[in-house]
């Protein structure tokens, strides 16, 4: 299949119901978290809060997470071109890069623990909290998609005919790309997130 006839097959299902969902699922999530930002900012001069200094880890997160969104990225291409072996190991790295980013925002969580720094302590730490967790919550709920994703790989890629069919199947070349767009999403959603409260640190 050529990359003309892939691009025909995309197009014809831009109006998929999957399509529609993950465009109105990232929306309502862009409007969450910049409605929460807007709370943040507007609640801090109101009520004069103290700024609060990131996890030096969430900044080391940010990398995880750009990290993960490259072997999403590197999935797809292996998907494309019938890679069969790179591709399970690029679903595998994505899925491990991403319990890494998980285990590590606990750590986040237990620096501020230990600085004190609660979910009622204040305003300041109670956005914090708040937000990250909200999009850890995210992040957690598109991990069971991977798993699916290499396990399903993994039985369907054993023979030769089911791995045709595997690749050829145009439900299945959708899914990855959303998949991947949302990784992505969440991957600038949580840069986002750190230049905010890292900015918001600096203003006294």
């Amino acid at each position: 299949m050529n990359h003309s006839e892939e691009g025909s097959k995309d197009r014809s299902l831009i109006l998929h119901p999957y399509n529609i969902f993950l465009t109105l699922l990232l929306g309502s999530i862009t409007v969450l978290f910049l409605a929460f930002s807007a709370a943040f900012v507007y609640t801090r001069v109101e009520e004069n809060m103290p700024a609060i200094e990131l996890p030096k880890i969430f900044y080391f997160n940010t990398f995880i997470l750009i990290g993960s969104s490259f072997t999403m990225r590197w999935a797809k291409q292996c998907y494309l071109k019938d890679n069969t072996e790179h591709y399970q190991l690029a679903l595998l790295t994505t899925i491990i890069l991403t319990l890494i980013f998980m285990f590590c925002q606990y750590i986040g969580w237990s620096d501020l623990f230990s600085r004190e720094l609660f979910l009622g302590t204040n305003n300041s730490s109670s956005y914090l909290y708040l937000i990250s967790g909200l999009h850890f919550a995210h992040v957690l709920t598109g991990l069971p998609f991977l798993i699916i994703f290499l396990k399903t790989a993994r039985v369907k890629m054993k023979e030769p005919v089911s791995v045709l069919v595997y690749f050829s199947d145009p439900e299945k070349r959708l899914k990855l790309r959303l998949l991947t767009i949302y990784w992505h999403f969440l991957d600038i959603l949580w840069i986002y997130l750190v230049l905010f409260f890292y900015v918001n640190s600096l203003i006294n």
